[in-house]
């Protein structure tokens, strides 16, 4: 029997492997008459949003890898599977960036280029992109939250087709970043008895009243760093609702305290990955929120106040969704609270070494 590394392999070719001539024929500008491009610069209008569009389906195949490691009950905060949740939102901001650099190519259309074939577009807006908004619900962008969610869900001119309105709606039932991410630092042992029971700075106040007594402690820290310009009652006031009794948004009191814990002793070598993974979603919230704005001043460029082609009121619509439509801004709002590093208690030795890497003594 012949073995099969032995055989003959077929040489792949670049352009069947890639479908280059399939690609390059999906390239149909609406103003094409007869071989003659009525509107010359449609052309590059339908080849930036086909690449968006190609960029989209890699963020989703990303943000899929992701949900797949925080599903999992507990996730090594310090080895492989944080490094991968870690290493693929570094990805994904990268993309956003190209993303948002796009935007300039396409302003080298001129307003009187794009209306060469803009009544073409009637009914059809970036708002039907399918995959745009699987990657909002997969962060955990709700329907709820969104500035005028009308626009999102309907089937009318400038809406979703029938099947895409039920794909995106099944897509949103999915356990989103957000949901894992906010049960992920939920469940982080930090604050357990055992690490504070011998805690040098612990206070007896704190113990009485059965709070944390680094939370105690820190409250006390944070509030001699506040200025009157800082409006310390109201501050105060955020401070215990937002990590003692309400949380804030999807964020739960103890999440947000894990959140806040882990920006503070970031340093830690245990606390570098998850640090990273945190920050690597609100610097996603970012690229969008400016993937949005570039948005918002190329249509200011090219139309001005006129309504957009899926009936959308255009300019005041992309506003109001870059003023509002945040996933993480709690996360971005938690460093509202951060003090200065050398002002940080000592933490605790159990915890401290539970921090650090142990290495098995030869």
């Amino acid at each position: 029997m012949e073995c099969p590394f032995n055989g003959e392999r077929k040489p792949e070719y670049y352009g069947d492997y890639l479908a280059i001539d399939e690609l390059l024929k999906l390239q149909r500008p609406l103003s094409l008459e007869r071989s003659n491009l009525l509107a010359h610069d449609e052309m590059l209008f339908i080849i930036i949003h086909q690449a968006y569009e190609l960029w989209f389906k890699q963020i989703l195949h990303e943000l899929q890898a992701c949900r797949q490691v925080l599903s999992k009950p507990a996730a090594d905060d310090d080895g492989p599977d944080m490094n991968v949740v870690v290493h693929r939102l570094k990805r994904i901001v990268e993309i956003w960036k190209l993303l948002n650099h796009q935007v300039d190519v396409l302003e080298t259309m001129t307003p009187l280029d794009f209306l060469e074939f803009r009544e073409h577009l009637h009914g059809a807006s970036g708002f039907q992109s399918k995959q745009f908004r699987q990657i909002e619900a997969t962060l955990g962008l709700r329907m709820e939250n969104r500035f005028r969610p009308d626009y999102y869900k309907h089937t009318e001119l400038g809406g979703f087709n029938d099947a895409d309105f039920g794909e995106i709606s099944e897509w949103e039932k999915q356990p989103s970043l957000l949901t894992m991410v906010e049960r992920w630092l939920a469940r982080a042992p930090f604050f357990d008895e055992p690490f504070w029971s011998e805690w040098q700075e612990a206070e007896a106040e704190a113990a009485a009243h059965g709070q944390s007594p680094f939370w105690t402690r820190y409250r006390g820290i944070f509030e001699s760093s506040l200025s009157d310009r800082d409006d310390k009652p109201e501050t105060l006031r955020k401070f215990d609702e937002i990590f003692f009794t309400t949380g804030w948004g999807d964020f739960s009191p103890d999440a947000l305290r894990t959140a806040l814990f882990i920006m503070l002793y970031r340093d830690e070598p245990l606390f570098r990955l998850p640090f990273a993974l945190l920050n690597g979603l609100i610097e996603i919230d970012e690229q969008l929120a400016t993937f949005r704005y570039r948005h918002l001043q190329m249509v200011r460029r090219m139309i001005g106040t006129r309504a957009g082609t899926g009936g959308s009121s255009g300019e005041q619509y992309l506003q109001g969704a870059v003023n509002k439509n945040y996933v993480f801004k709690e996360l971005a709002g938690v460093i509202t609270f951060l003090i200065e590093r050398r002002k940080l208690p000592s933490l605790p030795k159990r915890l401290h070494k539970a921090l650090r890497f142990s290495f098995a003594e030869g």
